[in-house]
């Protein structure tokens, strides 16, 4: 009978400290994960990707700057402001996180943000400000981080010019 209880009280703490999820685990499961999908990905795709998103980028005031062209819907309480040419900071697939972008960008920045709806991706585009001339956008753009305290989402503010 003490083998037993033996037994049972060492398979016990076997199961119980073996379920455990902790960080190192998800971070060796997200590294597999990532490992699995850059497979097959050789210097040729990457050159493709790369020649992709240039692609969208234009020359403006001398620098380069990420535009794209798209249909856009504007949401109703901010269609007075929306403009041509759109700096986006962020882009969700979701609204209510873009309404929560939108309102931390009014409130603690004092922008006059707005969110655009559209393209292929069916996107809610955080838009920080709209211009009707490219060229202050890119102005715009290149100043940012003088301007703005909050951590741009984006991993560089780019141009919408709604069509």
């Amino acid at each position: 009978m003490k083998h037993y209880f033996t037994i049972l009280l060492v398979a016990l703490v076997a199961v119980m400290t073996s379920c455990h999820s902790n960080e190192a685990n998800y971070k060796a499961a997200y590294d597999k994960a990532m490992q699995k999908h850059q497979e097959g990905i050789g210097q040729e795709m990457l050159d493709k990707i790369q020649a992709e998103a240039r692609k969208y980028t234009e020359v403006v005031n001398g620098d380069s700057v990420r535009l794209l062209r798209m249909y856009a819907n504007v949401n109703l309480d901010s269609a007075s402001m929306a403009k041509r040419f759109n700096v986006v900071v962020a882009s969700f697939k979701q609204q209510f996180n873009a309404q929560t972008m939108r309102d931390r960008l009014r409130k603690e920045e004092g922008f006059p943000s707005y969110i655009l709806f559209g393209g292929r991706e069916r996107k809610y585009y955080v838009v920080v400000k709209g211009f009707d001339q490219k060229d202050v956008a890119a102005a715009f753009i290149k100043s940012l981080d003088s301007h703005m305290k909050m951590q741009v989402l984006e991993p560089i503010p780019w141009i919408l010019e709604k069509l």
